[in-house]
């Protein structure tokens, strides 16, 4: 009997400790901002009026990284797809002497995640969710245009994360959040010769208090996410009027630590472990070749991403398409 009960709380305590390194592999930080999303001339702002972008994506994973960058063994396969709305509006007032203006995001994205165990409070090897993003709102845009067009800046003083506070905690694969992100924005491009462009964008997330996140059953901690520092780049050669290829591509790091507010209140066994795992730190670097096409008003980009170097995440395979129209 004493075996047997051994045995129970050994399996009990192996399957918290499975599902708390699988879902903290699967969500450090806030992870707001889909890493990658922009690449050609992503430091030029629009003229005034109105802009309509949308982003289309698919991404695939088959390993997901432990804080070795080693393949945990826990993920059979990932696939997200969505679809995001940004609309823009530049006015023809100066601030700084670039012109001022606004932006939105909205948008769904359906995620599938499979497992090659049960984990999660539900024990279930497959998780879905098809639901609304949040809503990204920066109120104070800010771009210019210099040395006669080579040199482009654009400026977010905060894109706004703002949650629907529709998270399913019981869902790893949860589309929802319960938490806003506040993003500082800075993007250059510059043409040094015309057939050449250079882009970068910076960006430094800070997340707000998460409340009841379940890093594992049966029980629910208040976390703060870590901060995250990432930037998206491209560089591109026009090979013909209208028409660039190039390498693109994001780096990411998450820079400070998460924090769980009541690892006291988890049972004994597991405090360490939950200890453990605050400590480790997302990170991933990802290449690959894109295209873009223009034609008066209107432009498209294919692009397709690999990440490499990856830390506590999912090793991503990305596809980006991209549709501008300018008003």
């Amino acid at each position: 009997m004493k075996n047997h009960y051994f045995i129970h709380v050994f399996s009990v305590f192996a399957f918290l400790f499975l599902t708390i390194s699988c879902q903290e592999a699967m969500a450090g930080g806030g992870q707001a901002y889909p890493n990658g999303a922009e690449a050609f001339m992503v430091g030029a702002m629009p003229p005034p009026g109105i802009t309509i972008i949308n982003y289309a994506y698919y991404g695939h994973a088959s390993k997901l990284k432990d804080d070795d960058g080693d393949d945990s063994h826990l993920l059979d396969s990932a696939d997200v797809g969505g679809d995001i709305i940004r609309v823009i509006w530049i006015s023809k007032y100066k601030l700084l002497g670039g012109n001022y203006g606004q932006h939105i995001f909205f948008g769904a994205i359906n995620k599938d995640l499979d497992f090659n165990s049960p984990v999660g409070s539900r024990l279930k090897e497959h998780y879905h969710d098809f639901n609304a993003l949040y809503i990204i709102y920066s109120p104070l845009l800010v771009g210019w245009h210099l040395q006669e067009g080579r040199l482009h800046v654009a400026v977010s003083a905060a894109d706004i994360y703002i949650p629907f506070y529709n998270e399913d905690k019981k869902n790893l694969a949860s589309v929802g959040r319960n938490f806003w992100t506040f993003e500082p924005v800075l993007a250059i491009t510059y043409l040094p010769t015309p057939p050449l462009e250079l882009s970068i964008k910076f960006m430094y997330d800070f997340n707000t208090h998460q409340d009841d996140y379940e890093p594992g059953p049966p029980f629910q901690v208040d976390r703060d996410p870590g901060q995250e520092f990432h930037f998206d780049f491209n560089a591109s050669w026009g090979i013909a009027p209208g028409l660039r290829i190039g390498i693109n591509g994001y780096f990411y790091q998450q820079t400070t630590n998460d924090d769980y507010d009541d690892i006291d209140k988890a049972p004994a066994p597991l405090r360490p472990i939950l200890k453990d795992v605050e400590d480790d730190k997302g990170r991933a670097v990802a290449l690959g070749p894109g295209i873009l096409y223009k034609h008066q008003n209107f432009m498209a980009t294919l692009r397709y991403q690999h990440e490499f170097a990856v830390k506590n995440r999912p090793e991503l395979q990305n596809v980006w398409c991209k549709l501008i129209y300018i008003f």
